[in-house]
């Protein structure tokens, strides 16, 4: 205001001033080349729905930044004028959630089938100086930050941000320029006030306004660069350098954050579709360590065979439109501690079993912590575990009630990756495999297999740790038969044995052996077969 008055006294217009708001621009389709086909028709709806209501309505955020190169949007996120709890009144199934940040969520369909589209009001432009001031930060303050609406802490982190104003206003309050962008998909225009689409063509991820003052409005924002860096790296995009050049030195701001969604925004990084990438940026911007201990974790042992082949996994999983767990990941991350631990316990005599689970338990003590609240994350992660020295038995009824648990496939992608790094035999992987997917005959069958391979190892085993001293002595001498020996029937006997001497070994009496059906049957445990998941 003094300055606007002083550059009156002086003659001097404001007019070619920026203004923070930036400049409305409105781009028509022949100039964005949006493809409309590529719009979620339940965003579409919702759009409607508010436009019909007399609300502005925009599609807002990474969807309008994916549809101007060519993607088709995941997840789409719409912006309004209209508040909280005027949206919830326009949608059967809508709920507000959020305290720092009120939102809405759109439901659409049922079970693990539904789809979510986030709705949130167009926010004012605040100065933080301005804001009212909270000790401590989030955690130690959820008291003084009761019907507050927009709160700081000592640091100058947003607390709370539930102020509404018009669209310019919210433009300026997002963080990149290529994610502050909306679009029409009834008209067919791009709004556009901070020049996003002059850097979606350049491939340039800039920050609005100064980097390390957003960094401290939100520090989850450091990791939020990091992501669309990886993100958007195979497409050409790079950090512009005033928006990466504070990365490192922010890093301590992130101390303040919530655990809980430091480890949310963790999982965010490594699975949706660019885990390798994400390493790759981690240790390209200085930011291999210091993020969050198990991460930490994962950049420090992501060049190892199995945590590689885990994470190059996940993200063909996810490019092929599959889910994903992080108890998988997790799981595949830690293994070695697990391993290791389990193995010095065996060593010390210890039962396999137990051994394993105490090795398990002193992982989660040492790695997890209470961030997972030691709920389904953990249960997942040690199911898996746990089920590793069961695939090596592959007679009786275990292999029925290993492919009828609801983790099987789970435990056995992550015994397949083991095999795949030579960690184990690759032949057991293709054995489950091939077990899992076949009908009751074949895999009695596959029992049978193993049972004689199992008996003739043990055949051989026999022979070669009791050797006759004659055949020591004498190669060609015809090795006597002593009196405890199994019957010939369970032996397969040496190439050779019957023109070793002149003298044929006297005949024993076989036993009688079982029908091959009904001892199948009797291993099986009478268990019904399961198909796989």
């Amino acid at each position: 205001m003094i300055k606007t008055f002083i550059d009156k006294l002086l003659g001097k217009s404001s007019r070619g001033r920026k203004s923070k708001f930036g400049k409305r621009e409105a781009l028509g389709v022949d100039i964005h080349g949006i493809n409309p086909a590529l719009v979620d028709e339940r965003a579409l709806n919702v759009v409607r729905t508010l436009k019909q209501a007399g609300f502005e309505a925009y599609i807002v955020g990474g969807a309008v930044r994916d549809l101007l190169v060519g993607l088709r949007p995941k997840d789409f996120d719409v912006a309004t004028n209209a508040t909280p709890e005027e949206v919830k009144g326009l949608f059967r199934r809508a709920f507000i959630i959020g305290r720092r940040f009120r939102i809405v969520h759109v439901v659409y369909g049922r079970g693990r089938e539904n789809d979510v589209i986030e709705v949130s009001t167009f926010r004012a432009y605040m100065d933080n100086a301005a804001a009212e001031q909270v000790a401590g930060n989030e955690k130690t303050s959820k008291s003084e930050l009761a019907g507050m609406k927009h709160a700081v802490d000592s640091t100058g982190r947003v607390l709370r941000d539930n102020v509404w104003g018009p669209q310019e206003e919210d433009a300026v309050r997002r963080d990149f320029t290529i994610n502050a962008m909306y679009y029409d998909p009834e008209t067919q225009i791009v709004v556009d006030y901070h020049k996003g689409f002059q850097d979606v063509q350049k491939r340039t991820l800039r920050m609005i306004g100064d980097a390390a003052t957003r960094y401290r409005e939100d520090p989850v924002r450091i990791i939020r660069a990091v992501r669309f860096a990886a993100k958007l790296s195979p497409l050409g995009f790079e950090l512009e350098p005033k928006t990466g050049k504070p990365l490192v030195a922010s890093l301590a701001l992130l101390a303040d954050v919530p655990q809980s969604r430091l480890f949310d925004e963790m999982l965010k990084l490594l699975q949706t579709g660019h885990a390798l990438a994400t390493i790759a940026q981690l240790n390209k911007l200085g930011l291999a360590r210091g993020i969050y201990p198990l991460l930490d974790v994962v950049v420090e042992r992501a060049d190892t065979p199995f945590v590689q082949a885990a994470l190059r996994d996940t993200d063909r999983r996810v490019g092929e439109g599959k889910p994903v767990a992080p108890s998988f990941l997790l799981a595949c991350v830690l293994w070695a501690d697990v391993r290791d631990g389990w193995a010095q316990r065996t060593a010390r005599r210890e039962h396999p079993f137990p051994a394993l689970q105490n090795a398990i338990d002193e992982v989660f003590d040492a790695r997890i912590g209470d961030v997972s609240g030691r709920g389904k994350l953990a249960a997942d992660m040690r199911e898996i575990w746990m089920m590793q020295p069961r695939f090596d038995k592959r007679v009786g009824s275990t292999p029925y009630s290993m492919v009828e648990q609801p983790r099987f496939r789970a435990g056995f992608d992550f015994m397949r990756l083991r095999a795949e790094v030579n960690e184990i035999d690759l032949v057991l992987a293709d054995w489950w495999q091939e077990f899992s997917m076949a009908d009751d005959a074949t895999r009695e069958d596959l029992i049978y297999q193993v049972k004689q391979e199992q008996l003739k190892a043990s055949r051989t085993t026999r022979v070669h740790r009791l050797p006759p001293v004659s055949s020591v002595l004498n190669p060609a001498a015809p090795a006597p038969t002593p009196a405890s020996a199994a019957p010939a029937a369970e032996f397969d006997a040496p190439e050779g044995m019957a023109d070793a001497g002149t003298d044929a070994p006297k005949k024993r009496r076989r036993r009688r052996r079982k029908p091959t059906g009904e001892g199948a049957a009797g291993d099986a445990g009478g268990a019904p077969a399961a198909d796989a998941e």
